[in-house]
């Protein structure tokens, strides 16, 4: 099973302080005005580079995994593809999920290609080299780690399963906790979707 890092200090006070003052309306944590905004430089599943211009004007979900993972990823992908679809039809096409994965040595663009389609067309799967994903990691105050590979070169990788959740114009608004349901996902993004409509 994919073991969690711990997460450093200032993350778990994101998680479990009330420093962002009163977020009773969200079910997902507001960390509106605490995390940078939404920035990358990333491989694309079509070896282009891809940034947050090419979902400019979306919700953005940004969730560091990886293909191999048994567990955590997939029951994450498959909740936010499903709370996606739970948001009324004219806000469905206003949510882009980011997924990328560190774990680029097996993660090739065509195995991220394979995976992520199978969660839903509008998630977009992303790498690069492990210094720019240890960057990227570091900028959301996060971090991920590798197991010691088996006797048939296979290994864990360890990362957190939080989602972040960037309105349209690229601020960091929510961080997804395990646990929330689909219902309770599905209302965040559409209370954001309301709010920043165009």
């Amino acid at each position: 099973m994919t073991r969690l890092l711990p997460l450093c200090s200032v993350f778990v006070a994101l998680m479990l302080a009330g420093c962002a003052g009163n977020d009773e309306s969200w079910h997902g944590k507001d960390i509106s005005g605490l995390m940078p905004e939404l920035e990358f430089q990333l491989k694309g599943t079509n070896g282009n580079t891809v940034t947050p211009a090419d979902s400019e004007g979306t919700i953005r979900l940004l969730y560091f995994g990886f293909t191999s993972c048994p567990d955590v990823c997939p029951t994450t992908l498959t909740d936010l593809s499903r709370s996606i679809h739970q948001l009324p039809e004219e806000y469905q096409d206003d949510v882009t999920t980011l997924f990328v994965s560190v774990d680029p040595r097996r993660d090739t663009p065509e195995r991220l290609a394979s995976y992520v389609n199978f969660f839903g067309e509008r998630i977009v799967g992303l790498t690069a080299e492990e210094p720019t994903l240890r960057q990227l990691t570091k900028r959301y105050r996060t971090t991920f780690g590798y197991d010691e590979p088996d006797a048939s070169g296979n290994y864990n990788v360890s990362h957190s399963s939080a989602v972040y959740v960037f309105d349209r114009d690229g601020n960091a608004r929510l961080l997804l906790r395990p646990g929330l349901s689909p219902e309770q996902i599905s209302e965040d993004l559409a209370q954001l979707a309301q709010e920043s409509s165009p």
